[in-house]
Parts: structure tokens; C-alpha cells; sequence
């Protein structure tokens, strides 16, 4: 159902919010049980608890889960040094990004036939964790750089040699899409000045989206999609494009975007947040959130088109924010990562 909303502001993150999110990453960061690994047995050997597979990243159901909870607590400990949360949060990440510990993640990561191991989604997000510890200027921060560094250029250098192979964009609502990858991709790129992937994901973006019109929003979202296809590819553009040529791509991209305010997208609404796919739509509503608020920050200030962007965007994220209770496990371990990523901005520039 498509609906007009009213103008909301956009708050920034505050110690509450921030010790109600960083409560779930704790809560699940060394929590084993329930597991689900995706590990491609090649023996018997290679039976093992999630715990021996992944010393760093066993927590929080998966392992990319595992991953971005772990920057959600860099990402509030940097923001909020002094909260009485942050304690934890710093105890939680120096039992996880041990140097034994990152060494075994990469021991497996570089085992024959794991070659498609998280790619892109828990990559990504590993880059981004290793953007949040590079970017924080504290002794501990870069100390688990260091740590981290291997497994950073391993899984930089792997989506290296994919990229130029992949012959088209993956345009799923779920965790292979492209687009959104390529904005962690990116961001951490020009975060560790590494120009080569920044300009090989730049050839790949203007192959894949430069000539794309029209997508078909109205066909979203799919029943269990927690990212929208054609804003995440907005929000990818709008890294690479002047403001001008944003909006002219824009324009024709999605072209029932209103100029004035009349019904446009409303936010998803979750049947059953106890089945952990039908619950990725709360994430959806997260995810749409920051996306159009990053499509806003990629057009001149005088776009006609802005304040019906900020107001959908704003429903989505008082939608999203208020699914985020880690009341059903399986279903939103994950939550708290997607709303700290849009309440501490940090996919905007």
C-alpha cells in the first residue's frame, strides 16, 4: 500500500538508544546456540561446532550477523567513549579480535572450496568493520586493526578477482545483492585509500546501473527482502555521481518519485516477527530508511523531489526503530546492526 506521510525530523543517536542496541550485539556476540553456519562439509573432519569454525564471528545465529554485530560495538564505543556500556562493548570486541582468533578465521576463509564464503554480504560488512577500527583513533581500536588486517586484504583481494568475473549485478532483495555490497565496498575503499578497489568497483557500478530506467519499484518488496533493490541502487549512484548527474539519472531511474506531495511508499508491516524470514521485512523498513536518506544527500539542495524523500524516509525509520526489541531471537538478532548503521548515519557523507 503506498501512502503519504507527513515530514519527520532525523534524529542523530543518543546514549539511550545507543546502550539499547549495543545490549543486543552483547547479548548475542558470544551466544553459540542457535547456529546457522554456512559451511560446505568436505569430510567428516569438517564436522565441527560453530565455535571451533569461527572463533571470532561464531555469535549472533550466522557468521556475517556475527561480523556487523561486532562493528555495531566499535561503531557505539567510538560514538559514546565514556557510556557505562562502552566497558563491555571494548571486553566483547578484545575477546573476539585476538590475534589467535582472526588467525584461524583466516586459516578457514583460504581452505579450498570456500572461494564464495560470505560473498559479498559478510564481506562487506568485514570491511566495514575494518573501516570503523581504522577510522577510530583510540590504542585499542588500532591494535584490532592490526589484528584484523590479514583477514581485511584476504577478503579485499578475494572480491578483487570475483569482480571482474561476475558479468552481472545480482538484483536480490536478500543478502547476494550487489548493490548495497558495493556501498560498504566503497565506502571502506576510500576509507583505506585503496584506489584500485575503488576504481575497479567504480568500472563495475557505471557497467552494471549507468543505463538502468525505470526500475520497477511497485514490484517490491519480495516476502522475505530486508534491502529494495532499486533504492539500494540509487543509494550505490548516488557514491559515484555529481549532484547534477545524480538527479538526472535519478530522475529517469525512478520516475514515480512525486515532486509534490501525494501517496507514494509506505513502510512494510510483519506478519509473524517470530519466523526469522518474514522478519526481514523490519529490516527492510531499516534499510529503505537510510537508503532514501542517502539518495536525499546525493541531490542539490533544491530538488523538488527532497521532501517527499525525507518523509518517506522518516516513516520507514520510526517503523524500523520499533521492531528493534530482541523480543524473537532468529528473527532479529540482526536488527540492532541495521538501525545503528541508520541512526549514527554512517553511510552519509
Amino acid at each position: 500500500m503506498l501512502v503519504a506521510v507527513p515530514a519527520a525530523a532525523q534524529p542523530t543517536v543518543d546514549e539511550a538508544t545507543g546502550a539499547r542496541f549495543a545490549k543486543l550485539a552483547l547479548t548475542c556476540g558470544h551466544k553459540e546456540y542457535p547456529n546457522r553456519p554456512a559451511h560446505v562439509l568436505r569430510d567428516a573432519d569438517d564436522v565441527r561446532r560453530p565455535r571451533a569454525l569461527h572463533p571470532a564471528f561464531y555469535g549472533c545465529f550466522d557468521w556475517h550477523s556475527s561480523v556487523h554485530g561486532h562493528w555495531l560495538l566499535a561503531r557505539l564505543a567510538r560514538t559514546f567513549p565514556k557510556a557505562p556500556f562502552t566497558a563491555d562493548a571494548m571486553k566483547a570486541l578484545e575477546k573476539s579480535l585476538s590475534p589467535k582468533n582472526l588467525a584461524a578465521e583466516l586459516a578457514y576463509f583460504e581452505t579450498a572450496g570456500r572461494v564464495s564464503f560470505e560473498r559479498p554480504y559478510g564481506l562487506a560488512w568485514l570491511l566495514q568493520l575494518a573501516a570503523e577500527l581504522r577510522e577510530w583513533q583510540s590504542p585499542e581500536a588500532q591494535r584490532w586493526s592490526k589484528n584484523l588486517a590479514p583477514l581485511e586484504t584476504a577478503a579485499a583481494n578475494r572480491l578483487k578477482r570475483w569482480l571482474p568475473k561476475l558479468s552481472r549485478p545480482i538484483r536480490v532483495g536478500e543478502h547476494d545483492q550487489t548493490a548495497f555490497a558495493f556501498g560498504l565496498m566503497l565506502d571502506w575503499a576510500r576509507a583505506a585509500n585503496d584506489s584500485a578497489m575503488s576504481e575497479l568497483l567504480t568500472q563495475r557500478i557505471d557497467m552494471y546501473y549507468s543505463a538502468d530506467k525505470a526500475c520497477p519499484l511497485a514490484y517490491e518488496p519480495g516476502g522475505q527482502d530486508f534491502l529494495s533493490p532499486c533504492l539500494a541502487e540509487a543509494d550505490l549512484m548516488r557514491r559515484v555521481k555529481s549532484k547534477e548527474a545524480f538527479a538526472t539519472w535519478l530522475r529517469e531511474f525512478l520516475p514515480t518519485i512525486p515532486e509534490k506531495a501525494r501517496p507514494w511508499l509506505s513502510p512494510e508491516v510483519v506478519t509473524d516477527r517470530s519466523d526469522p524470514k518474514l522478519a526481514h521485512l523490519d529490516g527492510l523498513n531499516l534499510s529503505r530508511a537510510w537508503m532514501l536518506e542517502g539518495i536525499v544527500s546525493g541531490l542539490p539542495e533544491k530538488d523538488p523531489r527532497r521532501s517527499i524523500l525525507e518523509a518517506t524516509a522518516g516513516a520507514h525509520r520510526e517503523a524500523g526503530l520499533a521492531s528493534v526489541t530482541g523480543e524473537h531471537y532468529e528473527g532479529g538478532h540482526w536488527l540492532g546492526s541495521f538501525a545503528t548503521y541508520l541512526v549514527s548515519r554512517r553511510g552519509l557523507p
